[in-house]
Formats: structure tokens, C-alpha cells, sequence
């Protein structure tokens, strides 16, 4: 039976707005999935050169090409930095088969955290290659990228550095801030890890 000519233009009318919907709605999931998946761009690492624990040259172009976890700390901190290195540890071993994920430990007491002592601290922990990184460079140089390069505190150092791990993608740019003294944000540091990871594929 052939349809009125009112109600088969309703029925287009209705047929129409059910597919704009669902198209509206998807974009709408699809829009929510990807805020909620996206690592922000919060800024570029400025260009660095301090040494490491081998004497060899560490700088900021030494980030690009791998996922990069950073912090700051010293050797004879009595305060956070055992815990800090206990965590980096952590992630050492649990991606100990991914070469382009590196750690990176910048001492804000370099005076006393020579490559020698660095090397030693460094052994403590298990490190076995060049997936962990120990810098040192001079003070006015840490506090400089510390302040104006991370965008963390660094007055009072040594004592009073941040205690941030700072993720860096392998374009050389800052891309999360964690706590690198509370579990939680350790598990949102590794969820970020394996995101950046396998866009690298």
C-alpha cells in the first residue's frame, strides 16, 4: 500500500534525524575516548649537556628517539630520594626489554655526586646499562633547567628539589608530571609509559 505523501516525508524527516543523531553521538564517544586517552604537549626540554656516571656527554638531544622518565635528586638525601630511586628502580626492571625506554636521575649536589659516587649509587639499584641514566652538571645549570625548563622548584637545593618524575616523549618534550613518592601516580606514570611506547610503533 503506498504511503501518503505526509507521513513518507515524516518517515524520511524521522529517518534522517535517527542517522544524524548516531553520527552526532559517535563523534561525541569518539571525542570523550580521546581526551581521555591523549597525552597533552606541555613544552619542550631546553637544550642541557651535563655528564654521566661513565664521563661521557648527556644532553637534550640525547632524549629524542626514546620515552623518557626524569627526576632530580642526590645521593646522600635523607628525605624523598630513597623512595624516589626505590620507584625508579621499579620501572627499570619492569620495562627492562624495552631499549627505547629510558630513566634519566639529574643530581642536584654536584659537587659531592661525581661520576665516581654516581656510578657507585647507580650499582646499588641494579643498573646494568645505559637505560638508566646518572647526570651531573653544574649547580647554576640544574637549578636553570629545573626552574625554566621543567617548570619545578629549585631553590634551597640541594634539600629542596622536586620530587616530580617528569615524562618526556621522544621528540624531546614534556608530556606528564607524577609524584615520585605516592603508588598511584606511579600507575598513571606507567599507564602513560605504555601509551607513548606504542605510538612509537
Amino acid at each position: 500500500m503506498k504511503l501518503p505523501e505526509k507521513s513518507l516525508a515524516l518517515a524520511v524527516a524521522i529517518s534522517v534525524m535517527v542517522l544524524i543523531m548516531g553520527a552526532v553521538g559517535y563523534l561525541v564517544i569518539k571525542g570523550a575516548e580521546s581526551s581521555r586517552s591523549d597525552i597533552p604537549v606541555l613544552g619542550e626540554v631546553p637544550a642541557f649537556d651535563f655528564i654521566d656516571s661513565s664521563n661521557r656527554h648527556f644532553g637534550n638531544n640525547e632524549l629524542h628517539g626514546k620515552i623518557n622518565v626524569i627526576d632530580f635528586f642526590f645521593t646522600s638525601c635523607r628525605g624523598p630520594c630513597p623512595i624516589m630511586s626505590a620507584n625508579m628502580a621499579e620501572l627499570y626492571q619492569l620495562f627492562k626489554d624495552e631499549k627505547r625506554i629510558r630513566f634519566v636521575s639529574i643530581s642536584v649536589d654536584p659537587e659531592i655526586d661525581t661520576p665516581v659516587i654516581l656510578r657507585d649509587y647507580a650499582s646499588n639499584f641494579g643498573v646494568m646499562d645505559d637505560r638508566w641514566i646518572f647526570l651531573n652538571g653544574a649547580i647554576e645549570n640544574v637549578e636553570l633547567l629545573s626552574e625554566q625548563g621543567f617548570h619545578l622548584a629549585a631553590e634551597g637545593l640541594p634539600s629542596m628539589h622536586s620530587t616530580k618524575f617528569i615524562l618526556v616523549d621522544d621528540k624531546g618534550r614534556i608530556r606528564g608530571y607524577y609524584s615520585g613518592t605516592d603508588d598511584s601516580s606511579i600507575k598513571i606514570l606507567i599507564r602513560d609509559i605504555h601509551q607513548l611506547y606504542h605510538q612509537l610503533q
